[in-house]
């Protein structure tokens, strides 16, 4: 399968199963277009108006050589592949501790209902967050490196059990040849010197939430008396990112139907001197104001290539930041299984509640259809378990023909779910967006080159 786009002045042609990318000019990305199934002749009488025949045929030679060293138009070898790792014993490689089930912020489209999750609120106690990084450690096989991200609700507002389980958590690294990778997803309202230097020294990564501009932050992320957020954040987040040395954190936000414009917030925080910085869509019911339309979707494509010239343009001129959806790896990237299956949800990585339940991921947290066990007696819901491991990109009927399911490994599962009501559909409008960032990111890689 080949995939032909063109971005911002540069004709780009993608093998999908190689992955090879190719920068051509006019004549050699018509000809791979009409490649299949013609002559040599039949193209170039084609073409004939439009392009010298001796170009047409020496175009029409390149690509010929390119489908035999497979480079274009390879075949896709990797459904059985994928099916047979999937046969492989779970193993448990990072968990996502609800620390707290509360919040200090009322953001009007937060999925965990200001920290509720479709229950109650309540915050993790340090004996069930270490029987939580004991089951991790006792399902994570042979594998060494283990994540735990610290979530919420607001788990700021459960610091100082944070800060014993990291302390407990670097006493079983020694004692089982682990290594555990910590982060934290804060807004931001609590964050003090203090906490700075704790997470400085113990969290690999911090996610810094913000959506963008002040008008557009406050309107979302308000307190519960609907007083912005904006000015009590910003400081300190700038603080902290300079504090970090401009590495290991993200500044991430949710853009809306409210800021289609989302470009103007994700230049605006990297004019406030953030460097890595990530502003994704929201996902809500379309009953929602808030809500992503169809119809928005020509607007937001603008917007995302009008940001990747943009990032080309500051990075020629050393202001360069990164931008989290624009970020790819053509050389290496992840595995082949990593690529087919995703992110995990339900096998590898699982979320837990303050009170030790297991589900597939914090988006499923709540529903009880989804319940997968406890930090106590393990996952004993196992078709659901063996469910999510059988969720991949030859599952989906509707990722076998995208050229984008190498890069977006079929899309989130949760997303599915709530779009249609299982986890091996997809999310239409996230699809969309999808695509067109992979896009944008293999242009501003041939823009670098």
């Amino acid at each position: 399968m080949v995939h032909q786009f063109k971005n911002n002045g540069y004709n780009i042609v993608l093998d999908v199963s190689s992955g090879a990318i190719h920068v051509v000019d006019d004549v050699t990305y018509d000809v791979v277009g009409m490649f299949l199934g013609r002559t040599a002749e039949e193209i170039a009488q084609e073409l004939e108006g439009r392009y010298p025949r001796e170009e047409i045929l020496e175009a029409v030679a390149e690509v010929q050589e390119l489908k035999d060293r497979e480079e274009l138009f390879t075949e896709d070898r990797y459904e059985t592949a994928v099916l047979d790792f999937k046969k492989r014993p779970t193993v448990v490689k990072a968990l996502c501790l609800h620390i707290a089930h509360d919040c200090n912020l009322a953001c009007r489209y937060c999925f965990a209902e200001e920290g509720e999750y479709h229950g109650r609120r309540a915050l993790m106690s340090y004996e069930t967050g270490k029987q939580a990084l004991d089951f991790l450690i006792a399902n994570s096989g042979n594998r060494k490196n283990l994540e735990v991200d610290f979530f919420g609700g607001e788990p700021l507002m459960n610091f100082e059990v944070v800060r014993e389980l990291v302390a407990y958590g670097r006493e079983q690294e020694k004692l089982h040849d682990k290594h555990f990778r910590f982060t934290l997803t804060t807004n931001g309202v609590l964050l003090n010197d203090e906490i700075m230097e704790f997470a400085n020294r113990e969290m690999d990564n911090v996610v810094l939430s913000i959506d963008g501009r002040k008008e557009v932050n406050d309107k979302m992320r308000p307190f519960r008396n609907g007083a912005g957020s904006y000015d009590r954040i910003v400081p300190k987040f700038r603080k902290f990112a300079d504090s970090r040395n401009q590495e290991r954190y993200y500044v991430r936000g949710t853009y809306t139907h409210y800021n289609t414009d989302f470009s103007k917030d994700v230049l605006h925080l990297a004019d406030l001197g953030f460097k890595q910085i990530s502003v994704e869509p929201v996902v809500a019911p379309e009953s929602e104001p808030y809500a992503l339309k169809p119809e928005d979707l020509p607007v937001l494509f603008e917007e995302y290539d009008r940001l990747a010239a943009e990032m080309v343009r500051r990075k020629k001129e050393g202001k360069d930041f990164q931008f989290f959806h624009f970020m790819i790896d053509l050389e290496g990237g992840p595995c082949v299984y990593k690529r087919l299956s995703g992110c995990g949800s339900g096998t590898e990585y699982l979320a837990v509640t303050p009170w030790g339940d297991l589900y597939p991921c914090h988006q499923f947290v709540g529903q009880e259809q989804f319940l997968l066990g406890n930090v106590w007696d393990g996952v004993t819901n196992t078709a659901v378990r063996d469910e999510f491991k059988c969720c991949n990109v030859y599952a989906k009927e509707k990722c076998r023909d995208c050229f984008a399911r190498f890069y977006c490994s079929g899309g989130c599962a949760a997303n599915s779910y709530h779009a249609h009501g299982s986890i091996t559909d997809v999310y239409e409008i996230g699809c969309e967006l999808e695509k067109k960032r992979i896009e944008c990111a293999i242009m501003i890689k041939a823009a670098e080159a």
